[in-house]
């Protein structure tokens, strides 16, 4: 699977929107149902509102009624592998327990990583029990 899921990062890719980097990245992700659904990512001129391939492919799997993750693939021309940011491993770990991340540039280059690598000790909806809400 790790093969498929980095070609259809690396076709993603190709409809990232980064006029103003040329940064462009691709993902995809396997969902704990079979499916696959990809990224890329979208820039904007208010950079803040720019966001990336990883949280483009989850919310692409989750309205579409996935809400389970179980594999991550990222693709950016790059000679170094580029990590997901700190906002996507937030995203990521909101709907996986044990993702596997792969991490690929153009050259054929790639690591495997678990999210527990990339993000331990996480903050999750596990830290929001039993806390009083204000409704």
């Amino acid at each position: 699977m790790r093969k498929k899921l980095i070609e259809l990062a690396k076709e993603a890719r190709e409809y990232a929107y980064a006029p103003y980097s040329n940064f462009k990245v691709g993902a995809a992700v396997l969902t704990s149902n079979g499916k696959t659904f990809t990224g890329a990512n979208i820039e904007n001129s208010s950079y803040g509102a720019t966001v990336c391939a990883e949280r483009v492919a989850v919310f692409n799997a989750v309205s579409a009624g996935e809400k389970e993750i179980v594999e991550l693939a990222v693709v950016a021309d790059t000679k170094e592998l580029s990590m997901p940011c700190g906002i996507c491993r937030q995203v990521l770990v909101e709907f996986s327990k044990d993702l596997k991340i792969y991490v690929a540039n153009l050259d054929g280059k790639f690591i495997e990583k678990t999210l527990e690598d990339l993000l331990p000790m996480a903050f999750t909806r596990e830290n929001l029990k039993g806390v009083k809400r204000n409704i």
